[in-house]
Protein backbone atom coordinates (compact mmCIF):
# COMPACT_ATOMS: atom_id res chain seq x y z
CA UNK A 1 0.00 0.00 0.00
CA UNK A 2 0.69 3.66 -0.48
CA UNK A 3 2.09 4.52 3.10
CA UNK A 4 2.34 7.89 2.49
CA UNK A 5 -0.31 10.37 4.60
CA UNK A 6 -2.81 12.23 2.49
CA UNK A 7 -4.98 15.01 3.38
CA UNK A 8 -8.58 14.38 3.85
CA UNK A 9 -11.59 15.96 5.37
CA UNK A 10 -13.42 12.42 5.69
CA UNK A 11 -12.56 8.85 5.07
CA UNK A 12 -8.45 7.93 4.39
CA UNK A 13 -7.12 9.14 0.93
CA UNK A 14 -4.31 6.20 1.05
CA UNK A 15 -4.87 3.67 -1.92
CA UNK A 16 -3.07 0.22 -2.39
CA UNK A 17 -0.35 0.26 -4.95
CA UNK A 18 -0.73 -1.04 -8.39
CA UNK A 19 0.48 -4.42 -7.63
CA UNK A 20 -1.73 -5.17 -4.55
CA UNK A 21 -4.49 -4.55 -6.85
CA UNK A 22 -3.44 -6.40 -9.56
CA UNK A 23 -3.17 -9.00 -6.59
CA UNK A 24 -6.51 -9.03 -5.47
CA UNK A 25 -8.06 -8.75 -8.77
CA UNK A 26 -6.39 -11.65 -10.21
CA UNK A 27 -7.08 -13.86 -6.88
CA UNK A 28 -10.52 -12.60 -7.44
CA UNK A 29 -11.41 -13.82 -10.91
CA UNK A 30 -9.86 -17.74 -9.63
CA UNK A 31 -12.85 -17.72 -7.52
CA UNK A 32 -15.35 -18.85 -10.64
CA UNK A 33 -18.38 -19.22 -8.54
CA UNK A 34 -18.30 -16.30 -6.89
CA UNK A 35 -18.16 -14.33 -10.73
CA UNK A 36 -20.74 -16.51 -11.72
CA UNK A 37 -23.06 -15.93 -8.77
CA UNK A 38 -22.68 -12.08 -9.00
CA UNK A 39 -23.16 -12.32 -12.75
CA UNK A 40 -26.51 -14.01 -12.21
CA UNK A 41 -28.00 -10.31 -10.07
CA UNK A 42 -29.38 -7.84 -11.62
CA UNK A 43 -28.20 -5.27 -9.49
CA UNK A 44 -24.11 -3.80 -9.19
CA UNK A 45 -22.19 -5.75 -7.44
CA UNK A 46 -19.01 -4.10 -6.26
CA UNK A 47 -15.91 -5.86 -4.13
CA UNK A 48 -13.49 -3.25 -2.60
CA UNK A 49 -10.53 -3.88 -0.57
CA UNK A 50 -9.67 -1.83 2.19
CA UNK A 51 -8.41 1.35 0.22
CA UNK A 52 -12.31 1.19 -0.63
CA UNK A 53 -10.96 0.78 -4.14
CA UNK A 54 -12.93 -1.86 -6.65
CA UNK A 55 -10.88 -5.12 -7.43
CA UNK A 56 -13.59 -7.00 -8.74
CA UNK A 57 -17.09 -5.80 -10.08
CA UNK A 58 -20.23 -7.68 -12.14
CA UNK A 59 -21.02 -7.03 -15.54
CA UNK A 60 -24.00 -4.63 -14.76
CA UNK A 61 -21.63 -2.28 -13.33
CA UNK A 62 -19.57 -2.36 -17.11
CA UNK A 63 -23.40 -2.11 -18.72
CA UNK A 64 -24.04 0.64 -16.80
CA UNK A 65 -20.59 2.51 -17.78
CA UNK A 66 -21.10 2.00 -21.51
CA UNK A 67 -17.79 -0.11 -21.44
CA UNK A 68 -16.72 -3.97 -21.84
CA UNK A 69 -13.35 -4.31 -19.84
CA UNK A 70 -12.98 -4.69 -15.80
CA UNK A 71 -9.41 -3.17 -16.15
CA UNK A 72 -11.06 0.34 -17.02
CA UNK A 73 -12.30 -0.06 -12.98
CA UNK A 74 -9.93 -1.89 -11.03
CA UNK A 75 -8.46 0.52 -8.39
CA UNK A 76 -11.39 3.28 -9.01
CA UNK A 77 -13.32 3.77 -6.15
CA UNK A 78 -17.45 4.06 -6.14
CA UNK A 79 -17.77 7.65 -6.21
CA UNK A 80 -15.86 7.34 -9.44
CA UNK A 81 -16.66 5.22 -11.49
CA UNK A 82 -20.26 7.06 -11.36
CA UNK A 83 -18.60 10.46 -11.76
CA UNK A 84 -19.68 11.94 -8.74
CA UNK A 85 -19.19 15.65 -8.46
CA UNK A 86 -16.65 15.96 -5.21
CA UNK A 87 -15.28 12.34 -6.13
CA UNK A 88 -12.28 14.37 -8.33
CA UNK A 89 -12.74 17.65 -6.13
CA UNK A 90 -9.67 16.41 -4.19
CA UNK A 91 -6.37 14.92 -4.51
CA UNK A 92 -7.41 12.00 -2.73
CA UNK A 93 -10.93 11.43 -4.89
CA UNK A 94 -13.93 9.63 -3.34
CA UNK A 95 -14.49 10.00 0.45
CA UNK A 96 -12.14 12.80 1.18
CA UNK A 97 -14.12 15.81 0.93
CA UNK A 98 -16.25 17.75 3.70
CA UNK A 99 -19.25 16.44 1.24
CA UNK A 100 -18.42 12.55 1.50
CA UNK A 101 -18.98 12.78 5.67
CA UNK A 102 -22.89 13.07 4.17
CA UNK A 103 -22.12 10.26 1.81
CA UNK A 104 -24.67 7.07 2.49
CA UNK A 105 -22.28 4.97 0.46
CA UNK A 106 -19.24 6.08 2.32
CA UNK A 107 -20.48 5.77 5.51
CA UNK A 108 -21.74 2.26 4.59
CA UNK A 109 -18.39 1.21 3.62
CA UNK A 110 -16.42 2.69 6.47
CA UNK A 111 -18.98 1.54 8.92
CA UNK A 112 -19.17 -1.99 7.35
CA UNK A 113 -15.11 -2.18 7.59
CA UNK A 114 -14.96 -0.97 11.33
CA UNK A 115 -17.58 -3.36 12.63
CA UNK A 116 -17.78 -6.09 10.48
CA UNK A 117 -21.23 -6.29 9.72
CA UNK A 118 -23.78 -5.61 6.69
CA UNK A 119 -24.66 -1.76 6.97
CA UNK A 120 -27.24 -0.45 4.49
CA UNK A 121 -27.66 3.04 3.28
CA UNK A 122 -29.45 5.44 0.76
CA UNK A 123 -26.85 7.60 -1.32
CA UNK A 124 -28.25 10.51 -3.66
CA UNK A 125 -25.10 10.75 -6.64
CA UNK A 126 -25.06 14.31 -8.09
CA UNK A 127 -22.43 13.71 -11.14
CA UNK A 128 -20.47 15.39 -13.36
CA UNK A 129 -21.23 16.61 -17.03
CA UNK A 130 -24.87 16.88 -16.79
CA UNK A 131 -25.14 13.29 -16.00
CA UNK A 132 -28.53 12.25 -14.39
CA UNK A 133 -28.41 12.45 -10.56
CA UNK A 134 -28.63 8.76 -8.92
CA UNK A 135 -30.61 7.36 -6.00
CA UNK A 136 -29.56 4.07 -4.64
CA UNK A 137 -29.42 2.12 -1.76
CA UNK A 138 -26.01 0.63 -0.57
CA UNK A 139 -25.70 -2.93 1.61
CA UNK A 140 -22.10 -3.42 2.40
CA UNK A 141 -21.13 -6.55 3.81
CA UNK A 142 -17.73 -7.61 4.92
CA UNK A 143 -16.30 -10.66 3.00
CA UNK A 144 -13.18 -12.28 3.74
CA UNK A 145 -11.23 -14.77 1.24
CA UNK A 146 -7.94 -16.30 2.42
CA UNK A 147 -6.29 -14.23 4.20
CA UNK A 148 -7.30 -10.93 3.14
CA UNK A 149 -10.19 -8.98 4.14
CA UNK A 150 -12.93 -7.30 1.30
CA UNK A 151 -15.96 -5.44 1.38
CA UNK A 152 -18.50 -6.70 -0.67
CA UNK A 153 -21.04 -3.63 -1.74
CA UNK A 154 -24.36 -4.42 -3.72
CA UNK A 155 -25.56 -1.17 -5.55
CA UNK A 156 -29.85 -1.13 -6.23
CA UNK A 157 -31.49 1.87 -8.02
CA UNK A 158 -34.08 3.36 -6.03
CA UNK A 159 -34.82 6.31 -7.72
CA UNK A 160 -38.26 5.31 -9.53
CA UNK A 161 -39.15 4.62 -5.62
CA UNK A 162 -38.15 7.51 -4.06
CA UNK A 163 -39.96 9.88 -6.79
CA UNK A 164 -42.93 7.84 -5.99
CA UNK A 165 -42.32 8.77 -2.30
CA UNK A 166 -42.10 11.99 -3.20
CA UNK A 167 -44.94 12.21 -5.75
CA UNK A 168 -47.29 9.80 -3.07
CA UNK A 169 -46.22 12.74 0.10
CA UNK A 170 -47.27 15.22 -1.95
CA UNK A 171 -50.59 14.41 -3.84
CA UNK A 172 -51.87 12.96 -0.84
CA UNK A 173 -50.12 15.16 2.18
CA UNK A 174 -49.83 18.76 0.38
CA UNK A 175 -52.30 18.54 -2.56
CA UNK A 176 -55.17 17.15 -0.57
CA UNK A 177 -54.38 20.09 2.00
CA UNK A 178 -54.90 22.61 -0.55
CA UNK A 179 -58.14 20.98 -2.26
CA UNK A 180 -59.52 20.56 1.60
CA UNK A 181 -59.26 24.09 1.92
CA UNK A 182 -60.92 24.71 -1.76
CA UNK A 183 -63.43 22.97 -0.87
CA UNK A 184 -63.95 24.58 2.62
CA UNK A 185 -64.11 27.67 1.09
CA UNK A 186 -66.68 26.85 -1.42
CA UNK A 187 -68.95 25.54 1.22
CA UNK A 188 -69.02 28.47 3.35
CA UNK A 189 -69.53 30.52 -0.13
CA UNK A 190 -73.61 30.34 0.80
CA UNK A 191 -73.24 31.35 3.89
CA UNK A 192 -71.17 34.91 4.33
CA UNK A 193 -72.60 38.06 3.95
CA UNK A 194 -72.57 39.53 0.36
CA UNK A 195 -70.29 42.21 0.93
CA UNK A 196 -67.75 39.36 1.92
CA UNK A 197 -68.59 37.54 -0.80
CA UNK A 198 -65.83 38.73 -3.01
CA UNK A 199 -63.17 38.12 -0.56
CA UNK A 200 -63.99 34.30 -0.08
CA UNK A 201 -64.03 34.67 -3.90
CA UNK A 202 -60.27 35.66 -3.78
CA UNK A 203 -59.60 33.11 -1.41
CA UNK A 204 -61.17 30.24 -3.49
CA UNK A 205 -59.08 31.54 -6.87
CA UNK A 206 -55.40 31.83 -4.08
CA UNK A 207 -56.44 28.44 -3.24
CA UNK A 208 -57.00 26.67 -6.51
CA UNK A 209 -54.36 28.46 -8.06
CA UNK A 210 -51.86 27.29 -5.72
CA UNK A 211 -53.34 23.51 -5.96
CA UNK A 212 -52.80 23.65 -9.71
CA UNK A 213 -49.08 25.48 -9.52
CA UNK A 214 -48.27 22.34 -7.49
CA UNK A 215 -49.25 19.92 -9.47
CA UNK A 216 -47.65 21.99 -13.34
CA UNK A 217 -44.61 22.13 -10.77
CA UNK A 218 -44.57 18.11 -10.40
CA UNK A 219 -45.11 17.32 -14.29
CA UNK A 220 -42.72 19.92 -14.94
CA UNK A 221 -40.30 18.22 -12.75
CA UNK A 222 -40.91 14.74 -14.20
CA UNK A 223 -40.58 16.11 -17.67
CA UNK A 224 -36.96 18.14 -16.58
CA UNK A 225 -35.49 14.92 -15.07
CA UNK A 226 -36.64 12.77 -18.13
CA UNK A 227 -34.79 15.42 -20.19
CA UNK A 228 -37.53 16.09 -22.06
CA UNK A 229 -37.67 19.74 -21.97
CA UNK A 230 -36.27 21.53 -24.91
CA UNK A 231 -35.53 25.53 -23.61
CA UNK A 232 -36.77 28.27 -25.83
CA UNK A 233 -35.10 31.51 -26.02
CA UNK A 234 -36.56 34.69 -25.73
CA UNK A 235 -35.53 38.22 -24.59
CA UNK A 236 -36.83 38.15 -20.60
CA UNK A 237 -36.88 41.57 -19.34
CA UNK A 238 -35.89 41.57 -15.82
CA UNK A 239 -38.10 44.09 -14.32
CA UNK A 240 -41.25 42.09 -15.97
CA UNK A 241 -39.65 39.01 -14.27
CA UNK A 242 -39.10 40.28 -10.82
CA UNK A 243 -42.63 42.35 -11.05
CA UNK A 244 -43.88 38.59 -11.77
CA UNK A 245 -42.01 37.12 -8.71
CA UNK A 246 -43.70 39.35 -6.49
CA UNK A 247 -47.16 39.20 -7.87
CA UNK A 248 -46.70 35.40 -6.59
CA UNK A 249 -45.41 36.35 -3.02
CA UNK A 250 -46.51 39.66 -1.90
CA UNK A 251 -50.47 38.20 -0.58
CA UNK A 252 -48.66 34.10 -0.54
CA UNK A 253 -49.01 32.42 3.07
CA UNK A 254 -45.05 31.96 3.05
CA UNK A 255 -44.45 35.66 3.07
CA UNK A 256 -47.10 36.67 5.66
CA UNK A 257 -45.39 38.62 8.24
CA UNK A 258 -41.97 39.26 6.12
CA UNK A 259 -40.63 41.63 3.73
CA UNK A 260 -39.98 41.07 0.24
CA UNK A 261 -37.61 43.62 -1.42
CA UNK A 262 -36.37 44.10 -4.86
CA UNK A 263 -33.55 45.59 -6.02
CA UNK A 264 -33.88 48.26 -8.68
CA UNK A 265 -33.46 46.90 -12.03
CA UNK A 266 -32.54 49.45 -14.94
CA UNK A 267 -36.42 48.66 -17.17
CA UNK A 268 -34.38 48.00 -20.15
CA UNK A 269 -32.15 45.22 -19.27
CA UNK A 270 -33.19 41.58 -21.15
CA UNK A 271 -31.22 38.62 -21.28
CA UNK A 272 -31.84 35.39 -23.77
CA UNK A 273 -33.16 32.68 -21.88
CA UNK A 274 -36.15 30.48 -21.39
CA UNK A 275 -38.95 32.28 -19.07
CA UNK A 276 -40.73 29.79 -17.69
CA UNK A 277 -37.53 27.90 -16.74
CA UNK A 278 -36.19 30.77 -15.17
CA UNK A 279 -39.13 31.91 -13.41
CA UNK A 280 -39.14 28.55 -11.68
CA UNK A 281 -35.87 28.91 -10.59
CA UNK A 282 -36.33 32.12 -8.89
CA UNK A 283 -39.63 31.12 -7.67
CA UNK A 284 -38.15 28.36 -5.76
CA UNK A 285 -35.42 30.56 -4.43
CA UNK A 286 -37.29 33.09 -3.50
CA UNK A 287 -40.03 30.74 -1.71
CA UNK A 288 -37.35 28.81 0.30
CA UNK A 289 -36.11 32.02 1.09
CA UNK A 290 -39.16 33.30 2.77
CA UNK A 291 -39.29 29.93 4.37
CA UNK A 292 -36.18 30.25 6.34
CA UNK A 293 -37.06 33.94 7.61
CA UNK A 294 -38.81 34.53 10.31
CA UNK A 295 -41.73 37.19 11.07
CA UNK A 296 -40.31 40.56 10.42
CA UNK A 297 -37.27 39.40 8.50
CA UNK A 298 -36.49 40.28 4.39
CA UNK A 299 -35.86 38.88 1.87
CA UNK A 300 -33.92 40.29 -1.08
CA UNK A 301 -33.80 39.51 -4.22
CA UNK A 302 -31.27 41.00 -6.55
CA UNK A 303 -29.32 41.20 -10.34
CA UNK A 304 -26.44 42.33 -11.65
CA UNK A 305 -24.21 42.07 -14.73
CA UNK A 306 -20.80 40.37 -14.16
CA UNK A 307 -19.62 41.27 -17.29
CA UNK A 308 -20.17 41.34 -20.97
CA UNK A 309 -21.52 37.71 -20.60
CA UNK A 310 -22.99 36.57 -17.76
CA UNK A 311 -25.76 38.41 -15.14
CA UNK A 312 -26.32 36.89 -11.88
CA UNK A 313 -29.72 36.42 -9.60
CA UNK A 314 -29.11 36.50 -6.16
CA UNK A 315 -31.72 35.57 -3.09
CA UNK A 316 -30.94 36.57 0.42
CA UNK A 317 -32.24 36.04 3.80
CA UNK A 318 -30.48 36.48 7.10
CA UNK A 319 -30.99 32.86 8.52
CA UNK A 320 -27.86 30.85 8.35
CA UNK A 321 -28.26 27.10 7.96
CA UNK A 322 -26.61 24.52 9.63
CA UNK A 323 -22.92 22.95 8.25
CA UNK A 324 -24.51 19.67 7.76
CA UNK A 325 -27.26 21.15 6.53
CA UNK A 326 -25.02 23.05 3.78
CA UNK A 327 -23.36 20.25 2.47
CA UNK A 328 -26.54 18.33 1.38
CA UNK A 329 -28.74 21.34 0.68
CA UNK A 330 -28.83 20.55 -3.67
CA UNK A 331 -29.99 16.53 -3.17
CA UNK A 332 -33.05 15.50 -4.30
CA UNK A 333 -34.88 14.37 -1.51
CA UNK A 334 -33.10 16.41 1.38
CA UNK A 335 -35.18 18.94 3.07
CA UNK A 336 -35.09 20.63 6.50
CA UNK A 337 -39.22 20.57 6.50
CA UNK A 338 -39.23 16.60 6.25
CA UNK A 339 -38.68 13.24 4.70
CA UNK A 340 -39.88 14.06 0.73
CA UNK A 341 -39.81 17.84 0.60
CA UNK A 342 -36.17 18.66 -1.22
CA UNK A 343 -37.49 19.00 -4.43
CA UNK A 344 -37.00 23.08 -4.51
CA UNK A 345 -32.95 23.87 -4.33
CA UNK A 346 -32.67 20.24 -6.41
CA UNK A 347 -34.86 21.87 -9.20
CA UNK A 348 -33.01 25.12 -9.01
CA UNK A 349 -29.40 23.14 -9.86
CA UNK A 350 -31.33 21.12 -12.14
CA UNK A 351 -33.06 23.35 -14.51
CA UNK A 352 -30.32 26.23 -14.28
CA UNK A 353 -27.29 23.69 -14.84
CA UNK A 354 -28.60 21.07 -17.05
CA UNK A 355 -31.36 23.57 -19.37
CA UNK A 356 -30.21 27.01 -18.93
CA UNK A 357 -26.61 26.37 -19.10
CA UNK A 358 -25.55 28.53 -15.73
CA UNK A 359 -24.49 27.72 -12.39
CA UNK A 360 -26.23 27.71 -8.62
CA UNK A 361 -24.44 27.80 -5.31
CA UNK A 362 -24.96 29.38 -1.93
CA UNK A 363 -23.42 31.31 1.09
CA UNK A 364 -24.36 30.97 4.17
CA UNK A 365 -22.18 32.51 7.28
CA UNK A 366 -22.89 33.89 10.48
CA UNK A 367 -23.02 37.85 10.03
CA UNK A 368 -24.09 37.19 6.48
CA UNK A 369 -27.20 35.22 5.93
CA UNK A 370 -27.34 32.66 3.37
CA UNK A 371 -27.24 34.06 -0.30
CA UNK A 372 -28.12 31.87 -3.03
CA UNK A 373 -26.76 32.02 -6.60
CA UNK A 374 -27.66 31.36 -10.40
CA UNK A 375 -25.15 33.13 -12.48
CA UNK A 376 -26.32 32.85 -16.61
CA UNK A 377 -25.50 33.71 -19.74
CA UNK A 378 -26.55 36.76 -21.21
CA UNK A 379 -27.14 35.51 -24.56
CA UNK A 380 -28.30 32.08 -23.45
CA UNK A 381 -25.33 30.51 -25.43
CA UNK A 382 -25.40 26.93 -25.45
CA UNK A 383 -28.66 26.47 -23.25
CA UNK A 384 -30.22 23.16 -23.15
CA UNK A 385 -27.09 21.02 -24.36
CA UNK A 386 -27.28 18.20 -22.04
Amino acid sequence: MNKSIQPTAFAPAERADQKDLRQAAAELAKVSLLQRLYEALEIIILILNRQRQIVFANKRLLEFLGIDSLAMVIGQRSGEVFDCVHAFEEKGGCGTTEFCSQCGAVKAILKSQADNQKVIQECHILRKNGKPALDVKISASPLPIGNQDYTIVAVEDIGDKKRRRVLERLFFHDIMNSAVGVRALSELLPTVPETEVPEVGRMINTGANSLVLEIDSQKELVAIESNELIPRLVPVNMAKLFQTIDAIYKNHDVAKGKHLIFRPVDQAISINTDATLLGRVLSNMTKNALEASALGESVTIGFERLDDEEVRFSVHNPAVMPREVQLQIFQRSFSTRGEGRGLGTYSIKLITERYLHGSANFTSKEGEGTFFYVNLPLDGAGAGEK
